[in-house]
């Protein structure tokens, strides 16, 4: 079999591989914190019809002769860059901006994913939750010792309150700290939101709904065995805004762009087939 014909193949199977990304990114430009994603190619293994030697007192040097079989794909990498912020004014929509992932956890059954998508909101039991009613994670006490779900009501209030006093707002601050006015005017901390980081972001495996799992393999904060979220503005994170969301990376022109290139390389190697097979 002709050896074009491999590679016309290969080079079939991985361009619609690069348009399948391609296609993801451009479907979820309007997704929350959404990281578009690129292909990385390889050549494939070369057939070595000579080999290369060296020069020497009496002769030169001689190259090798290798066709290669083809293309392969050797990673599909996750774009990290910052997305753009928008304000939406509602104050427990969060961003990052900067370093950093929010971690919730599934109160069913207690694993915990990395997000950066911060659409929020208090649920009924005042637990601040994701659409899916994952519990973000961050210091639950006032105190800001104690690390679990974040709650957002009158518990640690301070002595001096009236013990009648009810939740009356709540604000977030750049630091993640959640600070709780009640109904008599008394202010207090009532917890901070925490962040983590990876330092092989590319470990980090896609869930879906905006979820990113494997965390131990990604280098978290804390280290594989006991990964610890750390307060915003600290080891190398960035800040929380209220009130904003950041949107997805995909840069629209990019792909379309990579699209054009994709589809003319995929022709191309539709042709090499054609032409061999002739």
């Amino acid at each position: 079999m002709l050896r074009s014909l491999y590679s016309g193949v290969s080079g079939i199977q991985n361009f619609q591989q690069e348009m399948d990304v391609i296609g993801n990114n451009i479907a979820n430009v309007n997704t929350t914190g959404f990281k578009s994603a690129r292909v990385d190619f390889a050549d494939a293994f070369s057939q070595t019809l000579r080999g290369s030697s060296g020069a020497n007192g009496t002769s030169s040097g001689v190259a090798a002769i290798q066709i290669g079989s083809g293309v392969t794909t050797s990673a599909i990498r996750n774009i990290y860059t910052q997305g753009g912020m928008i304000g939406t004014g509602a104050q427990t929509d969060l961003g990052v901006s900067g370093e950093g992932f929010f971690i919730v956890r599934d109160p069913v059954n207690g694993v915990e994913f990395a997000t950066r998508a911060g659409a929020f909101h208090v649920d009924g039991n005042g637990y601040l939750v994701s659409d899916i009613g994952l519990r973000v994670q961050g210091f639950s006490d006032s105190a800001l010792s104690v690390r679990g779900d974040i709650q957002i009501d009158a518990t640690g209030a301070p002595a001096t309150a009236d013990p009648n006093a009810t939740l009356s707002s709540f604000s977030i601050d750049r630091e993640g700290i959640i600070k709780v006015r009640l109904s008599d005017g008394s202010v207090f901390s009532r917890g901070q939101i925490l962040l983590q980081r990876f330092s092989d972001p590319q470990a980090l495996t896609k869930e879906g709904l905006n979820l990113y799992s494997s965390m131990a393999n990604a280098g978290p904060l804390g280290g594989a065995s006991a990964p610890t979220p750390a307060a915003p503005g600290t080891s190398g994170l960035g800040r929380i805004e209220s009130g904003a969301l950041e949107l997805s990376n995909v840069d629209l022109a990019n792909e379309f762009t990579k699209m054009i290139t994709a589809q003319r390389a995929f022709q191309s190697s539709a042709r090499v087939i054609t032409t061999s097979d002739e």
